[in-house]
């Protein structure tokens, strides 16, 4: 697994002094040298930790004039020869010298580096420049270089710069394997255009010439592969001989793929999987071996790009450890991929599904800057796959790097934890913070510069059981981090740390387990320390090893070590003496069983001791009565292979048994911790691949130390193409993911990458398994345990709905065993059962019902209960949203007329709790149900709220007309006239009390009509006593001070308006400063402008309406003085 982290870095190239194509030739890491041919010049860098230049050679303007600009370039295998073609078909070999120039640092420290010399050893005219021919790739190996023509042939160069001729590689017409024919020509005949064929006996009806031009090759020199694609898209893979490349005849026709769309190729370097890019902008995987069977494909179709927006693919490049490839498009983009098909990384800007918009991106200076905006032309990962470098389509001037950090490093070598969840950086550790699970944060932890800088970059990374310490190791030596105190622990002799470098690491309780590789001697053996001090003086053992060992593990005080190529030993450690800094302890390692598994299969990348499962009781009985009980040797253990087979391996009799396939990564759950808040403790293991997560349990046995079948399992844990699994939270029952986000900064061109981490529960399934086996005990322990974890409501909800429609599916399949009904309905009851014994229940049952079809809710209620029942419980608790979703329900199963009843009930509730959104949804139910009402929108500019419309009402009834005068009831029914009298009543008893605020959202929320029913009401409940004590109380209750109330205040007058309640709209007025309107009302009534003027002006409380008096007293006086002089 990569992620990418940071701001990718811009690595500049030397412009050149006279004009040249601006396009990058060639790029690739080797040997920790980064090398770069540009059209005129070739510059060599330094991929370690200080990215310096540490030579060049730049080409003169005669030499680009006369033999043309770099075109194609290749770099031998052992970093010390470049050979160069120019356009001009001038062949130039340079020779890499390392001086003896170091460089150093500011503070005057070694960095390692030399500098480099790059000299021409040799320039020559190839011999197939006559011709119009066009050439592809170069590939090579130690000795010779083989490169692609337009006429169907390859041409064979050595790296002494001999042209050894070119021949045709003739493919067999069927695709079956025998003898192969190659037809030879030397460069004479090549010049004179005559074949000069050998053919060998009987094979002349079984092979052909392409005539087709070869357009790209690759060769795996660790599958002694070549590739060759041609321009009309069928690609050719042919053996090679350990002679290698020199020798045509032992190139071998092997299998061909017959796509038309093909254009590049790139074959993982540690695993048989070829990758295909095409045209469509698709890549496609195929399993090399078994027959070019195809895996999977991976575009960006999915994410709302087609081939339009991002072109063909143009280049692909796989990581060292062949667990991901990153993508790049002719016209747009570069993007990360695992092999599972989950999207790691991508420059190119997400955009919705359902966006509007192209996502071509359009041209803003606001808008930064986007990497690869113009096309990936090559990319190339460092030796590690810490770093990604790139070049954009048409620039020569720089290159783009991008970091990455990583997970499961080097395979199975180092140990796991599920404590932390560490992704490695070259020179830190990002960590994710897990202590509250639903706000996951990602931890930095930068290592010291006195270690990195000696020892970059980091290779090995483990942590202990309990999560306290972690062990890292780079090149050399080990460091140790406290994560409670936040120190750091080195060896203090430099010499001893420098004999150290690390091949593995593995913890066993508080002793860090070191694989070093001793250099003098190359031997392997395994060093333990304690954590308390790394000195040569506390070393507690020391065992050899026969070799290198592939994959390494511990539990408790059992270690596994398998040597290649499938050998594995099994090591018991007993610790005599205290382990502490007074005491002088040492270790005793026995073996204690040792297994040689022949077999055909693909090696060991990891493995993992499956300790025995016993049920958490039986687990304290042990520990206390029997202590040899506990610490028993396990006796089977978990293995996957390169090419992602999972299988159970018995360490007794050796026999192996195949679980699964296409398994990236697998996490043993069964005995890692013996807390009680292990929410996992009943999971063997679980894996993932392009599936997704799966969940693992095993079955119950007679002997517990001997279950035979680990075969139940639950495929329920999608995780979501963006988020990888990172790990385990045993004590919260999820699984940690992370995924790419990028954000940008006006400081920087291009936006910073994030890696950032998601929680996803597997409660559901655990609970699921526990019912299944009849323990509903345990399970509500469990679920008890997880009360308080986030997001416990939906992982109830989840459970239910799983169970629900398994039995929805098992009806509809038609199987009407009674056995099977009586099971099924038996296992809804017992979840119900469960369910039921906490507050969620009742949300989520209604939950649940929502999601299903409402023909299968009979059969959910007949176990989760009756749903007037639910909803009573809900009432009662005046839980009245939950409730209110129960009536949608009630109506189906039980009538309308129990469903109008219980919704008047309801209805009158949320009157009372002034929740008026809720109740117009109740409102409007209970008049569509008497199809009487007509949805409005009287004096509100916005929509109803849509909550319970959404759940319960048909989307036909959404869509009626709106009436702007409000509700009708035209001969209303009995419900009809009982919603209307609540509602009236309601709007008295807020008017009585002049709650004006509330009778605002009363009327919005409901669609009251409050016009009628003041025309109607007359003077009643809305009479003011006096203008004075109406203005005051009115003033108060409003609050003025806030936009709200004005906006309150200004829907009120506007009804006052209507029915021309002179009082109500004297004293909005007022508060509002409405001048126009007091002056549109005091000018036809002089006598009511005298009453409020003296009102105003005999109380101190209104002196801050003497400036509106004042306008008014002016504009009234102006009206007087006009109306004399007419007269």
């Amino acid at each position: 697994m990569y992620m990418a982290y940071g701001w990718p870095q811009v690595i500049p190239m030397e412009s050149p002094s006279f004009p040249s194509t601006q396009q990058i030739v060639y790029l690739k890491v080797l040997h920790r040298l980064l090398l770069v041919v540009l059209p005129t010049s070739l510059e060599l860098w330094s991929s370690s930790q200080h990215r310096v230049r540490l030579g060049k050679y730049k080409r003169d303007a005669d030499s680009v004039q006369r033999e043309g600009e770099n075109f194609r370039a290749i770099w031998s295998p052992d970093a010390k020869l470049i050979a160069v073609l120019t356009s001009e078909f001038y062949l130039h070999i340079f020779k890499i010298q390392m001086s003896e120039k170091k460089i150093r640092t500011v503070g005057k420290q070694s960095t390692g580096l030399l500098l480099a010399n790059l000299s021409l050893v040799l320039s020559e005219k190839v011999p197939f420049s006559n011709g119009n021919f066009t050439v592809s790739n170069f590939v090579c190996d130690n000795k010779h270089m083989l490169i692609g023509l337009s006429d169907g042939s390859l041409y064979n160069i050595s790296w002494k710069g001999e042209f050894c001729g070119a021949f045709f590689l003739q493919m067999r017409l069927n695709d079956k394997l025998g003898a192969n024919a190659l037809s030879h020509q030397s460069d004479s005949d090549q010049l004179s255009g005559r074949n000069h064929i050998i053919d060998q006996p009987n094979d002349l009806n079984h092979f052909k010439e392409k005539a087709s031009a070869v357009v790209h090759i690759e060769f795996s020199i660790a599958m002694w592969l070549l590739l060759v694609l041609f321009s009309d898209g069928e690609l050719a893979i042919f053996s090679v001989s350990k002679k290698g490349l020199r020798h045509a005849d032992g190139i071998v026709f092997e299998m061909r793929l017959n796509s038309k769309v093909a254009v590049c190729t790139s074959v993982a370097p540690t695993k048989q999987i070829l990758a295909l890019g095409t045209r469509k902008g698709t890549v496609e995987l195929y399993d090399l071996a078994n027959s070019l069977s195809p895996i999977r494909s991976v575009s960006l179709h999915d994410w709302g790009y087609s081939v339009e927006d991002t072109g063909p693919i143009n280049c692909i490049a796989w990581t060292p450890d062949s667990s991901a490839f990153s993508v790049g498009w002719k016209l747009r983009g570069l993007t990360v991929w695992s092999v599972s098909g989950c999207r790691l990384m991508s420059t190119i800007r997400r955009i919705g599904l359902s966006s509007a918009s192209s996502p071509v991106v359009k041209f803003n200076q606001d808008v930064k800057y986007e990497p690869m905006m113009d096309g990936t032309s090559l990319m190339h990962w460092d030796e590690h796959g810490y770093r990604l470098y790139a070049v954009e389509q048409g620039f020569s001037e720089r290159i783009i790097a991008f970091s990455f950090g990583k997970c499961c490093l080097n395979g199975g070598v180092s140990g796991i934890t599920y404590s932390l969840q560490i992704i490695c950086g070259e020179d830190r550790l990002l960590i994710v913070q897990s202590e509250c699970t639903d706000e996951l944060k990602m931890l930095h932890l930068i290592l010291p510069v006195s270690y990195i800088s000696q020892n970059w970059p980091v290779l090995h990374v483990a942590a202990s059981s309990d999560g306290t310490y972690l062990a890292i190791s780079g090149v050399h030596g080990l460091i140790l981090h406290d994560m409670r105190l936040k120190r750091w622990r080195v060896f203090g002799d430099v010499t001893q740390e420098q004999k150290i470098q690390c091949k593995g690491l593995l913890w066993v309780g508080k002793i860090v387990v070191i694989c070093n590789y001793v250099n003098s001697s190359d031997t392997y053996e395994l060093l333990f320390y304690p954590r308390y001090h790394l000195d040569q003086s506390s070393l507690l053992c020391r065992k050899p090893l026969l070799t290198k060992p592939l994959v390494m593990d511990a539990y408790q005080d059992y270690i596994l070590v398998t040597y290649p190529p499938f050998d594995t030993h099994i090591f018991h450690m007993k610790l005599i003496g205290e382990l502490s800094p007074s005491s002088s302890p040492e270790i005793q390692l026995s073996t204690v069983r040792e297994l040689s598994i022949m077999t055909a299969k693909g090696h060991p990348v990891a493995m993992r001791f499956i300790p025995d499962q016993l049920p958490r009781e039986n687990i304290r009985r042990s520990m206390l009565t029997n202590s040899a009980l506990w610490s028993r040797e396990p006796s089977r253990c978990l293995i996957l292979r390169g090419n992602g087979d999972l299988s159970l391996l018995d360490l007794h009799d050796g026999r192996e048994r195949k679980l699964s396939d296409s398994v990236e990564l697998f996490w043993v759950t069964c005995g890692q911790t013996e807390e009680k808040t292990n929410l996992i403790e009943e999971v063997s293991w679980l894996d993932y691949g392009h599936r997704g997560m799966q969940v693992w349990y095993p079955s119950p046995g007679v002997d517990p130390f001997k279950q035979e079948e680990f075969l139940q399992l639950d495929p329920e844990m999608e995780f979501d193409r963006e988020v990888y699994p990172l790990g385990l939270l045993p004590n919260a029952g999820v699984v940690v993911g992370v995924s790419q986000r990028v954000s940008s900064s006006s400081c920087t061109e291009f936006p910073c990458y994030e890696t950032a981490p998601q929680a996803q529960t597997i409660l559901h399934c655990l609970l699921r398994h526990l019912l299944q086996r009849d323990k509903r005990d345990q399970a509500l322990r469990l679920a008890q345990l997880s009360a308080e974890k986030p997001h416990f409501s939906h992982c109830l909800e989840w459970l239910l709905f799983t169970v629900f429609e398994a039995e929805v599916s098992r009806h509809n399949t038609g199987k009407s065993s009674e056995m099977v009904s009586n099971h099924s309905t038996s296992f809804l009851e017992k979840t119900c059962d469960l369910i039921r014994n906490f507050p969620e229940y009742y949300d989520v049952v209604v939950s649940v019902a929502r999601k299903t079809d409402g023909r299968h809710w009979g059969d959910l209620f007949s176990a989760s209960g009756r749903s007037t029942e639910l909803f009573e419980e809900c009432f009662q608790r005046r839980w009245y949203r939950t409730a209110a979703c129960y009536i949608l329900v009630i109506d189906k199963l039980e009538g309308p007329a129990v469903s109008q009843y219980c919704a008047l009930r309801l209805l009158q509730a949320t009157l009372d709790d002034f929740l008026y959104e809720l109740a117009g949804e109740l409102v409007r139910y209970l008049l569509r149900s008497g199809r009487e009402y007509e949805p409005s929108s009287v004096g509100s500019d916005r929509d109803s709220p849509q909550f319970l419309e959404y759940f319960l009402l048909p989307s036909s009834f959404k869509n009626q007309p709106q009436d702007a005068k409000g509700s009708s009831f035209n001969e209303p029914s009995a419900h009809v006239a009982s919603v209307k009298s609540i509602l009236e009543s309601h709007a008295s008893y807020l008017m009585s009390g002049k709650e004006l605020s509330k009778l605002v959202a009363f009327v919005k929320g409901t669609h009251f009509d409050l016009v009628e029913y003041l025309q109607r009401e007359g003077r009643g409940s809305a009479r003011l006593e006096n203008f004075a004590s109406g203005l005051e109380m009115i003033r108060q209750k409003l609050q003025m001070g806030t936009l709200q109330s004005r906006l309150d205040a200004e829907f009120l007058l506007a009804h006052m308006c209507s029915v021309k309640f002179k009082e109500w709209i004297v004293v909005l007025a007022t508060l509002l400063r409405r001048s126009e309107v007091l002056f549109d009302l005091f000018r036809h009534d002089v006598r009511l402008w005298r009453a409020y003027r003296i009102t105003l002006l005999a109380q101190e409380s209104f002196a801050e309406y003497d400036d509106l008096l004042q306008e008014l007293d002016s504009r009234l006086s102006s009206i007087k003085q006009v109306e004399g002089t007419e007269t």
